[in-house]
């Protein structure tokens, strides 16, 4: 192969992943081609439907159509409060169907084994249950059954899975981080509670360990909460924009991949 393979590790954060659209979109628009995707959370919502075919233009269409009533069929709390069925059926309908191995580019999407701690990456099978599995914010969504396991969430373990690029083969990786730690907000309902503490986490995760990738694309949307499905559209806006700015040094990291490849010959 006379390029480098591409990864793109797509990053939890709630309605904040919506982002994720507008960094694909400017990634085709210049032309960079990705040869692998790894998701969390929403990372893995927005990457499996890109991987199953719907286009860019399609997924800003979903994600304006979007809102909490749709998908959240609420239960009695034991282990959550969203039973998550409605959601699963979305997304097998979204996803065409499809298994992860059918995907193109390959997904990968990471979801958090809430009985031992570990990191689950999902490679094949039916797509609806991994996405299902990895969007299970804790104390909100019941988590997902899966071979034995209890599923939740895979920001829990692994915010941005760059890590799982690279094991999948890429030489160069791009990550997308859509967290944001908004300060004094506005903290009205157990959902708030939930999600601000999770990012506190994610904050508290960075501080001590910076994500190791060759280019890092921080749309940092600042003003609403992980859930809040309401600016669409400006998330994408933000998305698009962060990436424009990384352009240039991505095109930059692919020509020393070549560099290096001409001289090591």
């Amino acid at each position: 192969m006379d390029r480098p393979k591409i990864g793109l590790a797509l990053g939890s954060g709630g309605a904040r992943g919506f982002a994720h659209i507008g960094v694909l979109k400017v990634l085709e628009e210049a032309n960079i081609p990705i040869d692998f995707i790894a998701g969390s959370s929403m990372g893995s919502l927005v990457g499996v439907l890109y991987g199953a075919g719907q286009s860019t233009e399609n997924l800003e269409k979903f994600a304006k159509l979007f809102r909490r009533k749709y998908y959240l069929d609420f239960t009695v709390p034991k282990m959550g409060f969203v039973a998550g069925k409605k959601v699963k059926e979305l997304i097998h309908i979204l996803a065409k169907g499809k298994n992860l191995e059918e995907l193109s580019p390959p997904v990968r999407v990471v979801a958090t084994d809430l009985l031992n701690g570990e990191r689950v990456v999902f490679k094949d099978g039916p797509s609806a249950p991994a996405i299902r599995a990895s969007i299970s914010i804790p104390g909100i969504f019941v988590p997902e059954k899966w071979n034995g396991r209890l599923l939740v969430d895979g920001g829990v373990v692994d915010r941005v899975p760059v890590s799982v690029v690279r094991e999948m083969g890429a030489d160069i990786t791009i990550a997308v981080d859509v967290s944001y730690f908004q300060e004094e907000p506005q903290i009205s309902s157990i959902y708030d509670v939930i999600l601000q503490t999770m990012d506190i986490m994610e904050r508290e995760l960075v501080r001590h360990r910076e994500i190791d990738t060759d280019v890092m694309i921080r749309p940092m949307v600042r003003q609403a909460s992980s859930i809040a499905f309401t600016n669409v559209e400006e998330y994408v806006r933000l998305g698009e924009d962060e990436a424009r700015k990384h352009i240039n040094l991505i095109c930059e990291q692919i020509d020393k991949w070549k560099e290096k490849q001409s001289n090591g010959h």
